[in-house]
């Protein structure tokens, strides 16, 4: 089962999950969530989110139990109004609203971007699209587990490990980044079962490969291009 991103997340791996190995195991966990890119392209598994984050952690609470209607029933926004402007919210549909008014952003806005208010997108940003996207898909993630609080809270299981912290050096723009990088690169290496573990070329924390080159979410500034490296257990030839 393949869904489409809920959320535009700041390098999110929706795009680029296809060229990564594919899932061998029923459970995928994902110790960095974000909006769940990789685990979106196989939905039917048994998913395990763990995000460290609270308003991406209060997104994916909201998801997992929100109705299909209570989401086609959320409000559009004007250009000229703040997520604060809309009445009767629960603060978690302000954060998807809000992930949706400026897309690939590390932190859900208060405001449309420049690039919504130009109106040339109108299926990229909040409006009837997005809602009926969501609507859409909202019931094939009941089965997904969220664990609230940083990477270590994740089950000790063999599952498939699609691992994607904040890059030591290019991940500065995350609210949340793992205090010591050679720490989390132990802990990977004990994972039990397929493991893979996201970073720029020129880490090192692990004995990273060059991967490939990414674009990244279209931000303020454009999708930029990401020079991917990657780490897997059990090894192959990339």
């Amino acid at each position: 089962m393949n869904l489409k991103p809920f959320w535009k997340y700041y390098g999110g791996k929706w795009r680029a999950a296809p060229h990564y190995p594919v899932p061998v195991h029923a459970i995928i966990v994902e110790p960095f969530a974000g909006a769940a890119g990789y685990s979106l392209r196989y939905a039917d598994r048994n998913i395990v989110l763990v995000e460290k984050d609270p308003s991406v952690a209060a997104t994916w609470r909201y998801l997992l139990r929100v109705t299909s209607q209570e989401v086609l029933d959320l409000p559009d926004i004007r250009y000229d109004q703040s997520i604060d402007d809309l009445p009767g919210l629960q603060e978690e549909a302000r954060m998807l609203i809000g992930w949706w008014v400026n897309t690939g952003t590390a932190h859900p806005r208060k405001r449309p971007s420049a690039r919504m208010r130009s109106g040339v997108w109108p299926n990229t940003f909040w409006g009837p699209a997005a809602r009926e996207r969501i609507a859409s898909q909202v019931d094939a993630i009941r089965h997904w587990t969220l664990l609230e609080g940083d990477y270590t809270k994740a089950p000790d299981v063999e599952a498939t490990w699609f691992i994607d912290p904040p890059y030591a050096h290019a991940g500065r723009h995350y609210a949340q980044q793992p205090d010591n990088f050679d720490a989390l690169g132990a802990w990977c290496q004990t994972r039990n079962g397929q493991v893979m573990v996201c970073e720029n070329v020129g880490a090192t924390w692990l004995p990273f490969q060059p991967f490939m080159d990414i674009k990244a979410n279209e931000g303020r500034h454009g999708g930029k291009v990401s020079h991917e490296a990657l780490w897997v257990k059990p090894s192959l030839d990339l």
